[in-house]
């Protein structure tokens, strides 16, 4: 027997590994497919900012509040839904989150005012939180351990072709046949998916049922979370999604298109044709670093490390260009390296998901994906309160990127020793006690 929770060799599967398969992949499918939607859902203000702008008469501040208030409680969510997961598994959790953020869309189709489209948003952010961290149990209980970082990049991969929907698709229905048809419509989705997943998913496969774990209550639960984040990989994991996902997940969600047709002066199907660059370079780069990242665990901390660093650089040559708009060729390159930030964003959960045992696995990634969606909500925030302040200086407004990376990368720094030290000291473990398994 291994250790619970020890990394895995890129090689060979470890005795009590799921077995993969067919069978596998057509049930991770069915997860994936609900994260789709959800993604779906999440990103469809990020092409319709300027349209509930006009329809709900709010400015800057208050267009930001929407995404602020989807992501706040989309954070909160993380580590209530990670300890849900652990005890009522991924099917209960994912069917939850289904109705809540079809109901969610629904409403926002309908929403008469600022404040029902807010609750409509607030709801939507509640269902989707439990997506996320369901299909990555559900692929760590469907999959050999060997094959995580390619199944999460995988499902990141699903999510950014549900942005890409999202950009492509929604954008032209908004404006071709109106709000409610558009947002209303595309609810269907929501129903479609929650059929497939009561009459097909199931939580593991047979023979690979988890061990009983007593649940008691509070206690239970603090000691989820204290086990949890007493791992410095856990705490790795946190801040390798914090400083990495935020950049292209303000960019898309609500900002990108305002500041490619106010600040830059490009039509709305150009803008458009840009943020869906940044989910075409991410659904690759996504692929690439999944492969690298399974092959070459040591380089995980380089790639994202790597990443926020050209983020940075980007940015900064974009916000400091003279004249009044940036070239298109700069553009085009700053969506490019946009698209990476997602894919740096899995990263965290390669260093959470070896630093737990299977019971702790929805915590310790809850607790990961609060990282990225804290720092989305305090930019989204600090980008609409500077746009009011500055009128509308969208160089300075974007500045804010700059400060949360520098917190990121100093927490990082911080932990990185640690974590790696303690992840070695389990995989020397694992395969101590893999050599001793009876035949």
């Amino acid at each position: 027997m291994r250790s619970p929770g020890t990394p895995v060799p890129a090689s060979g599967t470890l005795p009590g590994d799921p077995p993969g398969g067919r069978r596998a992949m057509a049930v991770w499918g069915i997860g994936v497919s609900v994260y789709f939607v959800a993604v779906i859902f999440r990103t469809s203000l990020g092409v319709a900012g300027l349209d509930a702008a006009d329809r709900f008469h709010v400015n800057a501040s208050a267009l930001s509040t929407f995404s602020i208030l989807q992501l706040l409680v989309y954070a909160g969510m993380q580590i209530p839904v990670g300890l849900l997961v652990d005890r009522l598994g991924t099917k209960k959790v994912l069917t939850i989150g289904v109705v809540l953020f079809t109901a969610g869309q629904l409403g926002f189709a309908f929403s008469p005012s600022y404040g029902m489209a807010l609750a409509s948003r607030a709801l939507l952010g509640c269902g989707d939180a439990m997506t996320f961290i369901s299909v990555l149990r559900l692929g760590t209980r469907w999959f050999p351990a060997r094959r995580g970082p390619m199944v999460a990049q995988l499902a990141g991969l699903a999510g950014m072709a549900g942005n890409l929907v999202s950009t492509l698709v929604l954008a032209r229905l908004l404006h071709g046949i109106g709000w409610t048809p558009a947002f209303a419509g595309s609810a269907l989705a929501g129903v479609v998916v929650l059929i497939l997943l009561l009459l097909f998913l199931k939580d593991h496969p047979e023979g690979h049922e988890p061990e009983p774990f007593p649940h008691q209550g509070a206690a239970y639960v603090r000691r989820q979370i204290a086990a949890s984040w007493r791992e410095p990989g856990t705490r790795l994991g946190l801040w390798v999604h914090f400083t990495t996902q935020f950049p292209a997940m303000v960019f898309l969600l609500l900002w990108g298109l305002p500041f490619l047709v106010e600040a830059q002066g490009l039509s709305r199907a150009t803008a458009g044709e840009l943020l869906t660059l940044v989910v075409l370079s991410n659904m690759v780069i996504g692929l690439v670093y999944g492969q690298v990242v399974a092959r070459h665990h040591e380089a995980r901390l380089p790639l994202a490390l790597g990443t926020v660093g050209a983020t940075a650089l980007v940015w900064a040559v974009t916000l400091a260009y003279p004249g009044d708009h940036a070239p298109m060729w700069l553009l085009v390159v700053l969506c490019t390296v946009l698209g990476a930030c997602g894919p740096a964003s899995m990263i965290g959960f390669d260093f959470a998901r070896p630093a737990n045992p299977p019971e702790r696995q929805g915590t310790a990634s809850g607790i990961t994906n609060m990282g990225g969606f804290v720092a989305s909500m305090t930019t989204l925030f600090a980008v609409g309160v500077l746009l009011d302040a500055t009128g509308d200086n969208y160089r300075i407004a974007f500045s804010a990127v700059f400060v949360l990376q520098g917190l990121g990368i100093s927490q990082i720094l911080r932990l990185r020793r640690r974590a790696i030290r303690r992840e070695r000291e389990r995989l020397v473990a694992s395969r101590v006690e893999t050599v001793h398994v009876p035949a």
